[in-house]
């Protein structure tokens, strides 16, 4: 079975589960704060607006922010890439685009990557090193904004307002007041609100993981300090080092906007890597690894020199 259906299997498994313990009273609580008996945990964000909102240092929330740091430093954004059901909802958006917009989409952010692979390929030097080409493309993360203005809506009004619109828990949300619509005929403001509020946020809002998320921008700061499991390219191996071919597959196939080979020019950095393997797969000559350790000088530190320019359409079995 492919990764990619794995990633859709295992948060609809997931959130199939939750929803079946939360509408029968099982008790298993939901993303945002799950458990059984006395073993329980707050997602990272849910603790710290918590403690803020308290103005307490509560053992549960410490315990359970200290617990996910500790994942993420190994996982990285594992939990956006394989748990959360947002991505998923994104693509049952897709799905249900003409094929011809989503051909449009597709062939977009082709010509778009491997034309950045052409223009470093053809500039003679190393973009990754040079100061102007960072400068030229530095971005600022607003997922850091709004992870700014939940915590300080937090401390004003004294209760966690992002959970209020967390997409996550409105999923959830969402289930339970149609399931108690349609059970106990309990018609309230809610089955309209929740869902609209939902629909609003990931059809309006595009790109909300990569964009709005606050829970995503405070696991990017975690995972920056993460070493572990990373994506690493082998430059004697890679079309574009090797060959001067330029190809972009990996950068093509990455859900969180990562430009692995030419990092300088992506929206996002390795700190957003939600260790989905995507780049790995998309590789046609399985240049990708991830080790367990990432290396100190990594393969794809720009060592290796490219060579000469080769145009090549990337989707052309000739470079594969």
């Amino acid at each position: 079975m492919k990764l990619s259906k794995l990633r859709t299997i295992i948060p609809v498994a997931v959130f199939i589960v939750l929803c079946i313990g939360l509408i029968g009273g099982i008790g298993f609580g939901t993303l945002s704060g799950f458990g059984w008996d006395t073993i329980s945990a707050l997602c990272p964000l849910g603790a710290l607006t918590t403690m803020i909102a308290t103005k307490t240092v509560l053992p549960r929330a410490v315990v359970s922010f200290v617990i996910m740091a500790a994942l993420v430093f190994v996982l990285g954004r594992a939990f956006c890439g394989w748990v959360c059901p947002v991505p998923v909802l994104d693509r049952i958006r897709n799905f249900f685009r003409s094929p011809k917009k989503r051909k449009a989409i597709k062939e977009a952010k082709q010509h778009e990557m491997v034309s950045i692979a052409r223009e470093e390929l053809g500039c003679g030097h190393d973009c990754a090193s040079c100061s102007s080409c960072k400068e030229k493309r530095a971005k600022l993360d607003s997922r850091h904004a709004v992870l700014g203005g939940a915590l300080l809506s937090t401390a004003i009004f004294g209760f966690p307002v992002f959970c209020l619109v967390c997409p996550v828990g409105l999923t959830f949300a969402t289930v339970l007041v149609f399931w108690r619509l349609f059970a106990n005929g309990d018609m309230t403001y809610s089955v309209i609100l929740i869902p609209a509020i939902l629909v609003i946020e990931l059809v309006f809002l595009r790109k909300w993981c990569s964009r709005f998320c606050p829970l995503a921008g405070l696991m990017n700061l975690m995972s920056r300090f993460s070493k572990t499991l990373k994506p690493v390219i082998d430059d004697t191996k890679c079309l574009e080092t090797d060959k001067g071919t330029p190809c972009s597959r990996c950068a093509i196939a990455c859900e969180a906007d990562i430009n692995l080979r030419h990092p300088e020019y992506g929206e996002r950095t390795l700190a957003d890597c939600t260790r989905c393997r995507a780049c790995v797969d998309a590789c046609p000559t399985h240049a990708i690894s991830m080790p367990f350790v990432y290396p100190k000088k990594g393969k794809n530190d720009g060592g290796a020199q490219p060579a000469p320019v080769q145009i090549a359409n990337p989707v052309d079995k000739s470079a594969q």
